[in-house]
């Protein structure tokens, strides 16, 4: 059963689990008497089907005709005929009469010119009273017409022992009845004389007892009608052979599968030819075969067939001297046949149910149902889906009865019923019944559905056990619907697929285990109404009228509310990102000005007066091909000997070509006799080969591009000389004649000069080199060239290098030189000399002069168009000698040092199959016999912008911690962006398979590499893809990554968000990392945590000792402020000055600075640490760390935890709240960069010199060091006060309690030394035993890792330099060291305190 008959089917479950029975769709497919359900409120299905049913008939004027029907029933059925869908009254009728079995009797059929009332579509109908009714499927009877010739046969002679064909063509319906004479006798048919189908008839192999008189006759009842007569002559065999010819060549048959066909094929000739035949040029083997049978004269039979013989088949006549085919096709057609019948179905009032049809045959049938005789009407309640499936929604009792599928198409029709009975209502069992709901309200109403809560019953408060059933209906209509709710105690439910602007009536009904309950009180509801807009315009056609013009037809909107006003036609070049539109008053236009042999795609959008409507569709057309606009490109010529050149050319440019390049035109002449041209068209390949042509004479050349539409431009003439003789390649090329090395740093320049012996053919060079070794490495270029660079050498190494002259032979003598390439520090540009004759300077051959003007002219993503100018040539620029240019070029990237080079014989050439948006630099040198220039200057160019051609990469998601809801999408650019990034489009959805336009979308711009999405559904699979988007449009989506949403929301989460590891408010959730390990006693909360499990009374216990804590500190501090001497106010001193580098001591005690305090908690006493002697206030503008080493992680074991809990820096999402430290301090808060880490307790920031970044510095002061709440800090540092011209010092504090140093760092034993001069201030280290120390890229919190640019965070600024040194010096002066201890044991043990609770 469908899926809305088994969800109402909810509804009233209560029935069969009372009576023991199956959910009733288990048998929605039973038929016959078989009960679903026992009880005396179910009926069983009766069965009540077709015995016989009429078929089609072929009549003759007067005969009798019987239409067989015979229906069975267990109560017998009243049978009825309809004739074309009009019941036929046999009560009066003296010529129709019912048979007792039910078949009709049509006596002396009657058929005229002007009357034809027997001929038609019969259609016999049973019926069985209290049951229902039944058709058959529909026959039609043909009478054939009245006796008529198309054709009549014609004398013919014909030589002997060839076929001979009589024609007598008659009407389809009359062939049967056609029968031929000889001489005014009976002709008998046999293997050799055979009838067509269509009445014609063939006699194979004739001898002169065929001769005579024939005449074809029609014998359809009454008089027969004869034909004209024709006489046959049979001539002797002819002395000479005859063409072969067809004197009946086979044609295109359409047959229905199961009739046969036959394809006549009749040739003639002398001799005499044999037939055989082909099916999509396969042989057919007659002999044996029971389907395809060789007929009298060669005609071939298919008996039985089947949609696997339609194809295409050949006649082949062979007599030895000649072959000739024929061609026909066949084409099977199939009546319907079912794949799925309808079944039988029980159901209740108000449920929705489907009967499923599913039918095939060729051409596709189409399908309508019937109930109990009569057409069903689609309607609200009535709808065809799924193409042949009829859905009944909301049923009542008059829907029950029979269901009848009729499918039909061109050449039959069938028929299959199945039977609903709707079921009676149980009886509730004994025990209460559920009241009403109450308080049924619409929550949501849109356009098409509604939704509706309700409270319980009041006889069931908690209603857990109770399930809902939601009747509706429209207003005024008596068919009510039904919706279940899909688990028990839920009050709610979503009614789709309504009305707009509809009125519909509600009510709702409580069951439980008892069964359905009160009604709640009818609720009225009107839908939205929805604005009507057009649909998309029908039919939308686009084909091309010429190479520049489409033309687009379409049809008016079927739906829509209002007039249509306009239309607006889009067309986007395909491949482009622009669309343009037009307006347009009609359903047709044409578009001009386009290019040519383009594809373009074409949409219409109709507008009424609410605005745009939908839009179609996109089509897509090409325009026409035309002849190419431009010519080829780079042609160059290479004279391989004297009688033969080879030309060398690349394609027009890409949007030139104008359709598909057929080949090439390629015309030559002599330069003295310019009228004499030769041409020459080859194929589409890009070189040709030009042979025959004379010694020592010079020749011009061309070549155009064709296509089907004919010749493009062609190139400028180009010229060339053959040899005067032709050089041997018998043998290998000689030693060459001279080898020149000259050594830079990591490159050799190597040139040479050919063989003394010019008549041997050179084809190249090879050019061997290593380190002590010239096998290490081989190049290989043109004979053209003189001199190569080899690049990427060690510098001050021995490299010996060889040189051999090759062509097709093989590898001629070596000739060696070796050199040793200059060190890192000369980088001069001197001679070099060789290693063999060291002071013996080696002369350049003299050089041309280099290319001037090089321009770089981009043309497209992927091609650039090289011009230069060579002062060498005259004025005008004309190449007439046999030089030749080489344009180099690569991408100008540094690391990059691998050319491309190609030659040209013009002054531009045409770079193409380069990257899109990418820099490329450019050179050229010219070459001309045995000289050559040097590189000329460089030029650059971009190429444009293309759609990116890969998708975003490395897409990784993950959920965010503590809110189960969202989750965390990462990803990388895409490898082939092809241009800026501008945005990433996100799309995610539940179903991986869904059509793309269903997937929700998310944008971010460009420069983003994460997003977060939230408000998801928990337990969940979602799959999202990427798509990244440039200035030329999108690209292409990234593979579906899935991720399933956890199962439960968390509920343990820490006071102030900061269990949970972030970063302040809203902070995003901080990845501890794999090496963290929870404290002794901590709990192992997901969080991180070691206080999650802990209740609101023992948080309440920490937060106020951490209050009293605080209170006590500041005590501290402001009594160490107010008790100073006067004698100390004299002494003051610039105690607190930032490290500008490694604290190194000075050898003489002259030096010595006055000391900064270092507080050791063993033993109090105070330490001098040296400072830079010229500290540089720029130098705290950007404190960058020298290297990964001046931060290390601290004590994983208790610190760790209270990074987490106390951690004083703020995540990018709460820039705006302040420190709360600082304001209880009264200081100056300071807005920093915070480079933030997927792993805090192992931070370390990369050594990376930036304009706009700062890493976080906690400010430190001398008076800090009593204040533990001031170094909760995850990373200390110095930080710059206002006034740049004092700096402040850094306070070192070394820990001996877990709890002392309070995430304070420790000093290292040895530091790595800073130079004073350079811009740098280290961060504080720090420093944790038995733990290696890690570099961790600057990223993120939780993104896996992924660099991201830093956080600002707010931190407090420290005291002005008076009041810091105010404070020293009170401290210094006020104290006793015993009254120090005891403040800091005091101190202590109130940490001990807290540890403890902390622990516990």
């Amino acid at each position: 059963m469908a899926a809305g008959g088994a969800r109402g089917l909810l509804g009233s479950l209560w029935i069969a689990l009372l009576l023991g029975q199956p959910d009733p769709s288990a048998a929605a497919a039973r038929s016959g008497s078989q009960s679903l359900l026992t009880g005396s409120l179910v009926r069983t299905f009766t069965p009540f089907y077709f015995l016989v049913e009429p078929i089609d008939i072929l009549s003759v004027r007067g005969a009798s005709v019987i239409m067989n029907c015979s229906a069975y029933s267990e109560t017998s059925p009243k049978i009825e005929w309809k004739k074309d869908g009009t019941l036929i009254n046999l009560v009066s009728d003296d010529r129709r009469q019912l048979l007792p079995d039910g078949s009709l009797l049509i006596n002396s059929v009657v058929h005229s010119k002007h009357n034809k009332p027997d001929e038609g579509y019969y259609q016999c109908v049973a019926t069985v009273e209290s049951l229902g009714t039944i058709v058959s499927r529909t026959a039609k009877l043909t009478v054939a017409g009245l006796s008529r010739f198309t054709s009549q046969p014609e004398s013919s002679s014909v030589y002997k022992g060839n076929s001979a064909i009589l024609n007598c063509e008659v009407n389809v319906d009359l062939a049967p009845f056609v029968r031929w004479e000889q001489d005014r006798q009976s002709v008998f048919l046999d293997d050799r004389v055979f009838k067509l189908p269509s009445g014609a008839l063939i006699i194979s192999n004739v001898t002169e007892m065929d001769g005579g008189l024939y005449r074809c006759i029609i014998e359809s009842g009454g008089t027969p009608k004869y034909s004209d007569e024709a006489e046959l002559k049979i001539l002797p065999d002819p002395e000479v052979p005859q063409n072969l010819v067809f004197a009946w060549p086979p044609s295109s048959l359409t047959k229905v599968s199961g009739q046969s066909a036959v394809f006549p094929c009749v040739a003639v000739g002398f001799p005499s030819p044999s037939i055989r035949w082909k099916r999509n040029e396969e042989e057919i083997i007659t002999e044996g075969s029971d389907r395809f049978l060789l007929l009298a004269g060669g005609s071939l039979e298919i008996r039985d067939v089947t949609e696997e013989e339609a194809g295409t088949y050949t006649c082949v006549a062979d007599n030895g001297n000649e072959t000739i085919e024929a061609q026909a096709e066949l084409t099977v057609q199939v009546p319907p046949e079912f794949l799925k019948r309808p079944a039988n179905i029980y159901a209740h009032e108000s449920m929705d149910i489907v009967f499923e049809c599913e039918v095939t045959g060729k051409p596709t049938p189409t399908v309508k149902w019937v109930k109990n005789g009569d057409m069903v009407i689609p309607s609200d309640y009535f709808k065809i889906v799924k193409e042949h499936n009829l859905q009944v929604l909301g049923l009542v009792k008059s829907d029950e009865g029979f269901y009848q599928c009729i499918a039909e198409n061109d050449v039959g029709n069938a028929q299959s019923g199945a039977q609903l009975i709707i079921l009676d209502l149980a009886p509730a069992t004994t025990g209460p019944l559920p009241s009403a709901p109450r308080d049924v309200v619409a929550t949501l109403v849109s356009t098409r559905f509604i939704r509706l809560t309700w409270r319980t019953p009041v006889s069931d408060p908690q209603g857990d056990n109770l399930t809902y059933s939601i009747f509706y209906t429209k207003e005024g209509i008596n068919r009510e619907r039904v919706e279940n709710t899909s688990r028990a105690g839920e009050t709610q439910v979503t009614i789709q697929n309504l009305m707009p602007e509809t009125v519909y009536v509600f009510r709702v009904v409580a069951q439980n285990k008892h069964g359905p309950g009160e009604s709640s009180v009818p609720l009225k509801v009107a839908t939205q109404p929805e604005v009507q807009l057009p649909g998309p315009a029908p039919n939308i056609r686009a084909y091309a009228s010429s190479p520049t013009s489409v033309t687009v037809t379409w049809e008016t909107p079927l739906s829509g509310n209002g007039e249509i006003q306009n239309y607006k036609l889009y067309y986007m070049e395909k491949g482009q990102d622009t669309e343009q539109d037009v307006d347009v008053g009609g359903l047709s236009y044409t578009i001009s000005g386009l290019k040519k042999y383009t594809e373009y795609s074409f949409r219409v959008v109709a507008y009424n007066k609410h605005g745009p409507g939908v839009s179609t569709q996109d089509v897509v057309v090409r325009t026409l091909s035309d002849v190419p606009s431009a010519p080829p490109q780079n042609l160059t010529l290479e004279v391989r000997n004297s009688k033969s050149i080879v030309l060398h050319w690349q394609p027009p440019p890409a949007g030139t070509h104008n359709g598909q390049i057929t080949g090439y035109k390629i015309r030559y002449r002599k330069v003295s006799r310019k009228s004499d041209v030769t041409e020459s068209i080859g194929g589409t390949q890009l070189s040709q080969l030009i042979e025959g042509l004379e010694r020592g004479t010079e020749y011009s050349f061309r070549v155009a591009a064709l296509t089907v539409n004919g010749t493009g431009p062609a190139t400028d003439w180009i010229s060339a000389d053959t040899f005067e003789s032709d050089l041997d390649e018998t043998r290998v090329p000689e030693v060459p004649s001279s080898l020149h090395v000259r050594p830079l740093v990591t490159s050799i320049v190597v040139s040479w000069t050919p063989p003394e012996n010019q008549n041997i053919v050179v084809r190249g060079y090879a050019i061997g080199y290593g380190i002590g070794s010239p096998h290490a490495q081989t190049i290989k270029v043109d004979y053209k060239q003189r001199y190569y660079t080899i690049e990427n050498l060690d510098p001050s190494s021995h490299y010996v290098i060889t040189l051999k002259a090759f062509n097709n032979v093989g590898e001629g003598i070596p000739l060696y030189e070796s050199a040793v390439t200059r060190p890192h520090s000369d980088t001069s540009e001197v001679d070099l000399f060789v290693i063999n004759a060291p002071y013996t300077p080696v002369p350049d051959p003299s050089p041309m002069m280099p290319p001037v003007g090089v321009q770089a002219s981009i043309l497209s993503h992927d091609t650039i168009r090289i011009t230069w100018a060579d002062n060498s040539l005259p004025k005008n620029q004309k190449i007439t000698d046999a030089r030749y240019y080489t344009v180099r070029w690569k991408t100008n990237i540094p690391a990059n040092t691998k050319y491309k080079t190609a030659n040209a014989t013009t002054l531009s050439y045409l770079v193409t199959g380069l990257k899109p948006n990418t820099l490329y630099e450019f050179s050229v040198m010219v070459t001309k016999g045995r000289r050559s220039s040097t590189w000329s200057m460089t030029a650059h160019g971009t190429t444009f912008e293309l759609v990116p051609t890969s998708p975003p990469k490395d897409v990784t998601v993950v959920s965010k911690e503590g809110k189960p809801r969202t989750i965390i999408v990462n990803w990388q650019p895409p490898s082939e962006a092809n241009g800026k990034i501008t945005g990433y489009i996100i799309y995610y959805s539940t179903d991986v398979n869904a059509e793309i336009h269903d997937w929700v979308i998310e944008p971010v711009v460009g420069n983003r590499l994460t997003h977060q999405i939230q408000e998801l559904t928990l337990d969940t699979p979602y799959y999202f893809k990427i798509q990244a988007r440039n200035s030329k449009g999108m690209g292409p989506m990234s593979e579906a990554v899935q991720f399933r949403t956890p199962k439960a929301e968390s509920s343990d989460k820490m006071p102030n968000d900061q269990a949970s590891g972030s970063a302040g408010k809203g902070g995003r959730p901080v990845d501890i990392g794999p090496d963290y390990k929870p404290p002794l006693g901590g709990s192992n909360s997901p969080h991180g945590s070691p206080t999650s499990p802990l209740d609101s009374n023992m948080l309440l216990v920490i937060i106020v000792s951490v209050g009293v804590i605080t209170i006590v500190i500041v005590v501290i501090v402001a009594v160490f402020c107010t008790r100073r001497t006067t004698s100390h106010q004299k002494k003051k001193r610039a105690a607190c000055k930032s490290v500008n580098g490694s604290h190194k001591y000075k050898g003489n005690s002259k030096d010595v600075k006055p000391p900064d305090l270092w507080i050791h908690h063993e033993r109090l006493e105070l330490k001098p640490i040296d400072k830079s002697p010229d500290p540089n206030p720029i130098m705290t503008d950007t404190p960058i760390p020298r290297n990964s080493q001046d931060i290390t992680p601290v004590d994983n074991s208790m610190d760790s935890n209270i990074h987490q809990r106390r951690n004083s820096y703020r995540g990018h999402e709460s820039e705006d709240s302040m420190s709360t430290l600082a304001g209880r301090r009264g200081m100056r808060p300071k807005m920093m960069m915070m480079p933030f880490d997927s792993q805090p307790p192992q931070q370390s920031v990369r050594n990376t010199p930036s304009t706009d970044t700062m890493p976080a510095s906690s400010s430190q002061t001398c008076a800090d060091q009593q204040d533990p709440e001031s170094t909760t800090g995850s990373y200390l540092a110095n930080t710059q006060e206002e006034d740049s011209s004092q700096n402040l010092p850094m306070a070192h504090v070394r820990p001996s309690h877990p709890l002392k140093s309070f995430a304070v760092p420790a000093v290292p034993p040895t530091g790595p030394t800073y130079d004073p001069a350079l811009p740098s201030t280290p961060l504080l280290t720090q420093q944790a035993p038995n733990h290696p120390v890690h570099s961790v890229k600057t990223a993120s919190i939780g993104t896996l890792g992924r660099t991201r640019p830093p956080m600002p965070v707010v931190v407090p600024s420290a005291p002005d330099m008076q009041e810091t040194t105010r404070m020293l010096d009170d401290s210094e002066s006020s104290y006793e060291p015993d009254e120090l201890t005891k403040e800091m044991a005091h101190l202590e043990g109130l940490m001990k305190d807290l540890n403890a609770i902390t622990t516990a």
